[in-house]
């Protein structure tokens, strides 16, 4: 008989304990990776073992911030996969622009890169002004930093080359200013930008939208996960809205595949059927 091994076994009490004393449910997340950031929060934490980690989570409130940001993946940066938003800018934007008003949901936002990246991308397009962008997380200091638009200087060289490859009209440097040893974008940018806590395990539509952006966050949960949130990315998009992945994300093995016909397979861009007449 094979018997599992303990920091496995750890791993699942840790889940149910978070989920029964907490409400956040990491079931359906990949094992892989799950276990690699609970690990190191364990340490980080000064935790000696999962175990241990799972007793503290259990008792002590205070901790659960630390526990749902060591949870998500608050990793992105702005125009990430510069094709990617060449294909929107060339793409999607053209059909949207028929729209008189446009939705966009932002789903795992985190620290709000891709945010900025959208507001940007439609300013210079001409369609900011008509559109309504929902930028959402389960992680409060990921959409806290989100809002600030305040990111580190170091980071600034990859975003301009980002910005330039993706077909940016300006420099970067039009939308945001360097102080210190950050930088900080225009808060015009948000203008249009309403930030929300919300949990794609367990929490349903909120809008009517016509784009929805989720990149490099499926690649996290099982398959049955990835299914039950394409389901609702689905039933949240209007009859020929878009959908956009991560380069390493894919609807091909979804029960909702036969719903969407794809636009720009390279880019991850999806349409939920056709426009009704």
């Amino acid at each position: 008989m094979n018997r599992p091994d303990p920091d496995d076994v750890e791993l699942e009490l840790f889940i149910r304990g978070l989920q029964l004393r907490h409400g956040y449910d990491f079931s359906q997340y990949a094992r892989a990776s799950l276990k690699r950031r609970v690990q190191a929060l364990a340490i980080a934490t000064g935790s000696r073992t999962i175990g241990e980690l799972t007793s503290r989570v259990v008792r002590d409130d205070v901790l659960l911030p630390t526990v749902v940001s060591a949870m998500s993946v608050p990793v992105s940066e702005m125009f990430r996969d510069p094709p990617v938003f060449r294909a929107l800018r060339a793409e999607v934007l053209p059909i949207l622009a028929s729209y008189p008003h446009i939705n966009i949901w932002q789903a795992g936002c985190a620290r709000g890169e891709e945010v900025y990246t959208l507001a940007i991308l439609l300013e210079e397009a001409g369609l900011y002004d008509r559109c309504q962008i929902f930028a959402t997380d389960f992680n409060d200091a990921a959409l806290a930093q989100a809002q600030e638009g305040i990111f580190p200087v170091t980071e600034a060289r990859q975003y301009a080359e980002n910005y330039l490859a993706a077909g940016g009209a300006h420099t970067l440097n039009h939308y945001c200013h360097a102080k210190y040893d950050h930088i900080k974008f225009d808060s015009a940018l948000r203008r249009n930008v309403t930030f929300a806590n919300h949990n794609l395990v367990a929490d349903g539509v909120f809008c009517e939208a016509h784009l929805i952006l989720c990149r490099n966050v499926l690649i996290y949960f099982t398959n049955p996960l990835q299914d039950r949130v394409l389901g609702l990315f689905r039933n949240t998009l209007v009859r020929g809205g878009f959908l956009c992945l991560g380069s390493k994300e894919s609807i091909d093995y979804s029960e909702n595949a036969r719903e969407f016909v794809a636009l720009n397979r390279r880019a991850r861009i999806y349409r939920l059927g056709a426009p009704s007449a």
